[in-house]
């Protein structure tokens, strides 16, 4: 009887405590009351991840790509003078006892306009200092003496702004007067261009340009030449043209 009485109150008491865990769950699965009966409860695809705006990437710039190129000379002006040549600056430089070399250095001035430049001696020589025949001549005694240097009146301004020299003189003796030796060493012609012409009733140049080359150092010498005092304006133009310089003269 005994047994009976404790297997009835087991089973009333596994009756009792599975009706109260029913009721639990019942409660902890119902949703919580917000106060909005309207709204549905989100679902799987509505989480925070899933909601949030969708980014679209920016298109690549279309903008030309910018690439660096050498800079270019072509549209530098090249500098010329009033002739429209290279802008080679020009001196033309001579002496002239008689005023013959006086003649042949403008024409050569006036086609390449050039500036000019006269070797004046401080004593001017006159017809008596010429006289070749005389032994006692001023003329006669500074070309025999190696060492005379006649002065000269005046100077070239600003020297160093000529690349190209022309250097004429008439021939005294075979050679150059000794005052054109005191120009020559009164200057400094390192990297400059000098072209010797000289007038003479019939020598040539000889070796009165060679001798006055030894006179400068650094210099450029050309070849020198002889031109008579007569010689045309085609005539010297066609020589200085025919020189190999970057100059042309008309």
């Amino acid at each position: 009887m005994k047994k009976i009485v404790v297997i009835l109150l087991t089973v009333m008491m596994v009756f009792s405590l599975a009706g109260c865990g029913g009721e639990k769950k019942t409660e902890e699965e119902r949703p919580a009351d917000t106060g909005n009966t309207t709204e549905a409860a989100p679902t799987e695809n509505d989480s925070a991840e899933n909601t949030l705006p969708e980014v679209t990437p920016e298109p690549e710039s279309t903008l030309p790509e910018v690439t660096s190129e050498p800079e270019s000379n072509e549209d530098t002006p090249e500098i010329t003078t009033e002739n429209g040549q290279a802008d080679e600056k020009i001196l033309v430089v001579y002496f002239s006892a008689t005023n013959t070399t006086e003649g042949v250095a403008e024409i050569i001035a006036d086609s390449l306009s050039a500036d000019i430049y006269e070797i004046v001696p401080e004593q001017p020589y006159t017809d008596a200092d010429l006289d070749y025949n005389d032994d006692n001549s001023r003329s006669t005694i500074e070309m025999n003496d190696s060492s005379a240097r006649p002065a000269i009146s005046g100077s070239v301004e600003n020297m160093e702004q000529y690349s190209i020299v022309f250097i004429g003189y008439p021939i005294w003796w075979g050679q150059a007067p000794k005052i054109v030796s005191t120009f020559m060493e009164s200057y400094d012609f390192t990297g400059k261009t000098i072209v010797p012409f000289c007038t003479s009733g019939s020598s040539g140049v000889g070796s009165s340009a060679t001798n006055l080359e030894e006179l400068t150092d650094g210099a450029i010498w050309l070849s020198g030449t002889r031109l008579d005092g007569g010689s045309s304006h085609e005539t010297i133009v066609e020589w200085v043209n025919g020189l190999g310089l970057d100059i042309e003269a008309e």
